[in-house]
């Protein structure tokens, strides 16, 4: 398995293991990467990539094993000493302070003390300069409550080049990045691996792989399966390797069956938070059941003030929402869900999950008041367990304790597929899809459109929101795009190019004006 010389491998971890009980979440793990190149390292939810680099990132401590840099063993006990080790993390999660500038949150840790005075002149400088360099345009001033996810990932990376740090971990990267970001993502990736750094990739999109990896380590359940050249093999032997059969890329949908409104949306209006504009400006749509309508576009033109509008989450600053006729504008979020409203949201630890309560738990959020959960005033566990149970194996959420795994503790696509069994399991009569994939491998993604489609096809409306243009063209049955706030397009996806779509995303084309 070794090639070359000692030397050839800027990173080595041999036979790593790492328990969390007795549940092995890297078992024997071998992972090898040779300075100046970018490695992939794929695998399903739950398949131990994360764990691994939290092992190397000195996050956690393995049971066996050893890690060698540049052919010399070390020990790696937090993330101070991988930085000081030169190796730098951008997580799944964000690990940025929401209250912290941009600026702040770069320099944390990394301060300039002069006199007992925080200095931050020269930092300010570098930063601007490593953002023009990358071509990232960030405010340095800017808050972190107020800048997109998409920015955020921007702040992240540019804290680790910050630290001149030459061996860099991607963890999902492009979970939350539009079409455009990631293209820019992967120049920003190839450009540092010519000017010397290593970078972990990990990623379940075998397209970016097929883009910019060289090679790439597979691991399932835990296991180490195997290191492939990337160019040398296709996408499908990628994905066969990873969940360990045949996955379809193609998304079946039978013929579409209208019927009545389920959702429709008037003239909606909501202030931006960090400007006096509109971020949606007098939207209006219907959404049919029987129909996945898609909003697409870039991300920060307005698609998350409108679904917090839809569904409750903030309150409109003018417009009207109905739902089978009946207006929904002022109810409680509760009452939206008893009339059959199911909502995948964005971000799925600030408005999904109670990332501190069991899986079991997080499983009945919208029903634990229902009467098959309690008796005389007091939640039933036992029935909340065997419940959990069922929709735990409908749909393979894996963690390392079943039902009463705490949800801070699971994968980031296993507390996405948690969500989406809690949301779809009450046969809704309108599902607001999120960015519903995003952090999913090539299996579970398979899985999840086949819910939506299913939804559609029982005559439910689905309205998706999607960065991903693969996604947008195949699962949609209509397409909407919001730019700055409006509705640009009105299109089916068999009637518009890619190209197109771009367009209308980029504010260079329009075809309707507000009213879809």
């Amino acid at each position: 398995m070794r090639e070359g010389t000692k030397v050839d491998y800027v990173i080595e971890m041999n036979h790593i293991t790492k328990q969390f009980g007795d549940f092995k979440a890297n078992d024997d793990i071998t992972l090898q990467v040779k300075k100046g190149e970018i490695h992939a390292l794929l695998g399903e939810n739950g398949a131990g990539k994360s764990t691994l680099m939290s092992v190397l990132f000195g996050l956690y401590q393995p049971e066996g094993g050893q890690i060698k840099l540049n052919g010399k063993e070390v020990k790696i006990n937090n993330p101070n000493d991988a930085n000081d080790l030169g190796i730098g993390m951008v997580h799944q999660h964000f690990k940025l302070v929401h209250n912290f500038t941009v600026l702040e949150s770069i320099v944390l840790g990394r301060e300039t003390i002069r006199h007992g005075f925080l200095k931050m002149d020269e930092a300010r400088k570098k930063i601007m300069e490593l953002s023009e360099r990358y071509k990232f345009k960030i405010d340095p001033d800017a808050y972190i409550s107020d800048i997109t996810v998409g920015m955020q990932q921007r702040v992240e990376i540019l804290k680790m080049l910050y630290c001149d740090n030459d061996i860099l971990i991607f963890d999902e990267p492009t979970a939350v990045l539009t079409p455009q970001e990631i293209e820019e993502l992967m120049k920003v990736m190839k450009q540092l691996v010519e000017e010397g750094k290593s970078i972990i990739f990990i990623t379940h999109k075998l397209n970016e792989i097929k883009a910019v990896a060289n090679r790439c380590t597979v691991l399932r359940k835990g296991r180490y399966i195997g290191t492939i050249d990337v160019a040398e093999t296709s996408k499908e032997a990628m994905s066969e390797m990873m969940v360990g059969r045949k996955v379809s890329f193609i998304v079946e949908k039978g013929r579409q069956k209208l019927g009545d409104v389920a959702l429709e949306v008037k003239d909606l209006v909501m202030k931006s938070k960090t400007s006096g504009k509109n971020a949606v400006n007098h939207v209006s749509f219907q959404a049919r059941k029987g129909e996945i309508l898609c909003i697409a576009g870039i991300d920060g033109n307005g698609q998350s003030e409108l679904v917090y509008g839809i569904t409750g989450m903030a309150p409109l600053d003018g417009g009207q929402v109905f739902m089978n006729g009946k207006e929904i504008t002022q109810e409680s979020i509760r009452q939206k869900c008893k009339d059959g409203m199911a909502h995948i949201p964005e971000d799925r630890h600030k408005d999904g999950l109670v990332l501190d309560f069991t899986l079991q738990e997080n499983l009945v959020l919208q029903t634990y008041y229902e009467k098959r959960f309690q008796s005389h005033g007091f939640i039933r566990f036992d029935k909340i367990h065997t419940y959990a149970e069922e929709l735990i194996k409908q749909f393979d959420i894996r963690s390392s304790q079943g039902a009463v795994s705490q949800a801070r503790g699971m994968s980031g696509g296993n507390q996405q597929k948690a969500i989406i069994a809690r949301e779809l399991d009450r046969n809704p009569e309108v599902v607001v899809a999120v960015q519903p994939v995003r952090g999913l491998d090539v299996g579970a993604i398979e899985y999840i459109h086949k819910q939506l489609v299913r939804q559609r096809d029982e005559g439910k409306a689905v309205l998706l929101v999607s960065l991903e243009l693969d996604e947008v063209m195949n699962v949609s049955d209509r397409i909407l795009v919001m730019y700055e706030g409006e509705i640009v397009a009105d299109v089916v996806p068999g009637e518009v190019t890619v190209e197109e779509l771009g367009l209308y995303m980029a504010g260079a084309k329009r075809s309707v004006g507000n009213e879809a």
